[in-house]
């Protein structure tokens, strides 16, 4: 008659299988499916990118753009430079 240890180390070892094997299939799915449709034209998307104004020091943050890289803003008729966030 097996040690009860036995038992639950064999035990242990058949969930742990278990696990794995789903999260191999989980993966492999997911791999599988298409990437979502892009937005229409147009349409408001969320960004999150920080500008300053090289000349004044101005600084905003841009939430929604119509684009997923939009074009820099324009203050003191010169392009702001984007900022690296620190600790987004």
């Amino acid at each position: 008659m097996p040690a009860f240890s036995t038992v639950i180390w064999v035990g242990f070892g058949i969930f742990f299988g278990f696990v794995l094997w789903k999260s191999g299939i989980a993966m492999l799915y997911s791999m599988t499916q298409l990437p979502p449709e892009p937005l229409p034209t147009g349409e408001m998307r969320k960004v999150s990118r920080k500008y300053r104004c090289d000349s004044c020091g101005v600084e905003l943050k841009m939430t929604m753009a119509p684009d997923e890289d939009p074009p820099p803003p324009r203050h003191c008729l010169e392009d702001m430079a984007e900022v690296a966030p620190l600790y987004d």
